[in-house]
């Protein structure tokens, strides 16, 4: 049965996500993560097509023919130094798994080798990916361009959610992560002893305005029925007491659900900053960064995601985030469902003390494999495809 065959590999994944909770890699430097799963996959039997184009992450299949399913993990850590205190702590220094993609492979691991045992079953192909740079926003892309899903039919993924208890998965249709936009700004002035202003220009009295004038595109700009978040997260300027620096600049990132809103958030930051440095007579140079779109789960997919995840495991309706993740690269391409996955944790993503329950790890497994299968029994079926948007079957 497959529950015992999960039940037989519980410690080995459990095993395999401390092993890669220790070592650590960043975005794009994941070369011995990689190593690590190919070796893993190869060992229980998986095809390795992982493009030659495609520096770092995985790629693996099982079955033949069409359709193609896609099950995406990411696999790159933090610039973060951990204070968690687990036996199995970073021993990559300032570097950790503080978003919980260990917890993603472990999981995908898990599923590769029972869907490897049950092989003959498939009605189709199973791709992996594992995917490198999802921190960093480019990775999906790379696998995109690297040809890394050509010829997917369709693609799941999940995160691990640590304010879900262990065992739920959280799924909806639309919108479950924010589009993600970056933005550096930097004000350059004409510096001057701090007790002769007026030879000068502040950038830092400009800088100082900004950070409150910014905070009116949502209050007073966004339509108060669709979500958006601007957040100035770092700011600098000068380096001693007594003196006006020339420059001083802050970054910071916005966060929108709608496409609308995303439009409106990025004409009224210039304006906003272009008239502030205009009254405070500075000159101005905004860095706009484009970041993930939504992620954006396929209707159709998603109800048939569901309805397969209640039959195995606890669905519940989840509340969308505003973190973002470059998973939506792929769901504007390709019919796509990604979920949350319950890890009760003990604190919240990117957090230096960030502990996961290892419990979740089946139900991940489980989740990829119980939703390959029905996929692939859908897709043979039905035919279903999304081209741009439009449902079709």
């Amino acid at each position: 049965m497959v529950e015992s065959s999960f039940a037989e590999i519980k410690d080995e994944i459990i095993e395999t996500r401390h092993y890669l909770h220790q070592h650590p890699e960043l975005s794009d430097q994941e070369v011995e993560t990689s190593r690590f799963i190919t070796e893993y996959l190869l060992n229980i039997g998986y095809r390795i097509i992982t493009p030659v184009g495609l520096k770092t992450g995985v790629i693996a299949e099982i079955g033949e023919g069409k359709p193609v399913v896609g099950l995406r993990s990411d696999i790159d850590a933090l610039p973060i130094k951990e204070a968690t205190e687990l036996p199995y702590s970073s021993e990559n220094e300032g570097v950790m798994h503080a978003c919980g993609h260990d917890f993603h492979m472990a999981s995908l691991l898990g599923a590769a080798r029972v869907l490897k045992e049950k092989e003959a079953d498939l009605v189709g192909t199973v791709r992996l990916i594992f995917q490198p740079a999802e921190e960093t926003h480019v990775g999906a892309q790379e696998v995109e361009e690297a040809g890394g899903i050509e010829g997917v039919d369709a693609i799941i993924g999940f995160h691990n959610k640590p304010d879900l208890a262990t065992g739920e998965i959280g799924i909806l249709p639309g919108g479950l992560m924010a589009a993600v936009d970056q933005f550096k700004v930097t004000f350059k002035g004409v510096g001057t002893h701090a007790a002769m202003p007026q030879f000068g220009k502040d950038p830092i009295i400009a800088l100082a305005g900004t950070v409150s004038a910014v905070q009116t595109i949502v209050s007073r700009n966004e339509d108060p029925q669709k979500t958006a978040v601007v957040s100035i997260t770092h700011i600098e300027g000068g380096s001693t007491w007594n003196v006006l620096p020339e420059n001083a600049w802050f970054e910071g990132t916005v966060r929108t659900f709608d496409k609308q809103a995303r439009q409106v958030a990025k004409e009224r930051f210039y304006k906003v900053i272009e008239g502030q440095a205009a009254s405070f007579g500075v000159d101005v140079e905004i860095e706009w960064i484009e970041g993930p779109n939504v992620v954006d789960n396929d209707p159709k997919l998603t109800e048939i995601v569901s309805e397969e995840t209640q039959k195995h495991l606890q669905l519940v309706k989840p509340t969308p985030s505003n973190a973002g993740e470059d998973f939506a690269y792929f769901s504007q391409k390709i019919p796509s469902v990604f979920a949350f996955v319950g890890s009760n944790g003990n604190s919240d993503w990117h957090h230096s003390d960030l502990r996961v329950d290892d419990e979740g790890l089946l139900v991940g497994a489980k989740w990829y494999y119980y939703t390959a299968l029905r996929l692939l029994s859908e897709l043979k079926t039905t035919g279903y495809v999304r081209i741009i948007g439009v449902n079709s079957k």
